[in-house]
């Protein structure tokens, strides 16, 4: 079960073309580690305020989170790929993707695990960009197929999906956090292979 996700939604400060400008997208590093989990924390807060226990929410810890972080950058075998979206230099959202987990399974398709974008951030496109780009990755790596999971009652989060191409498969799931269950429902989008 994937962490829920929550995005950017609209497209202020988006280039004709789609594109942010002065936008870039790269891998995460190490050093970037502490801004993620920064970010993630904000995301978590202010996207699930009233969706998640709030005592849970409350006590989220950056550092906690960053160390994560740096564990799985470290001890990973690449096959999940963070991306981090950069303006001007500074480091405003991140995405996570790698094979569909099915329990312990590894599957051949693909699943967003996260994304995420500074919560003073929503709206400017950065969300639909590293989206862009992960489809674009697991697409080229020959995925038919990319999944994810989302809050059900999170209507922000699945209105960008849907605009992004992604639908509801019907699978359904509870998320647990801090005893309550918090209902999942799966997106997933075909992806056609590029060249």
């Amino acid at each position: 079960m994937s962490e829920p996700t929550r995005t950017a939604v609209g497209d202020r400060g988006v280039r004709g073309d789609g594109r942010v400008s002065g936008l870039r997208i790269r891998e995460l590093t190490a050093a970037d580690c502490d801004r993620v989990a920064e970010i993630r924390i904000g995301g978590w807060q202010t996207a699930y305020r009233g969706l998640i226990p709030q005592e849970y929410l409350d006590a989220l810890d950056v550092a906690e989170d960053a160390e994560r972080h740096r564990t799985r950058l470290a001890q990973g075998d690449g096959s999940v790929v963070n991306l981090v979206a950069e303006l001007n230099g500074e480091v405003l959202g991140w995405a996570c993707h790698g094979p569909y987990r099915d329990g312990e399974v590894r599957t051949a398709d693909a699943e967003l695990y996260a994304i995420y974008v500074h919560p003073e951030r929503y709206g400017a496109g950065l969300g639909q960009a590293l989206l862009t780009e992960s489809v674009r990755q697991c697409t080229a790596a020959g995925h038919a197929r990319m999944l994810l999971w989302v809050l059900k009652e999170n209507a922000l989060a699945r209105r960008f999906y849907e605009r992004a191409g992604f639908r509801t498969d019907g699978a359904e799931e509870p998320f647990e956090v801090a005893g309550t269950e918090v209902p999942e429902v799966r997106y997933v989008r075909e992806l056609t292979r590029v060249g």
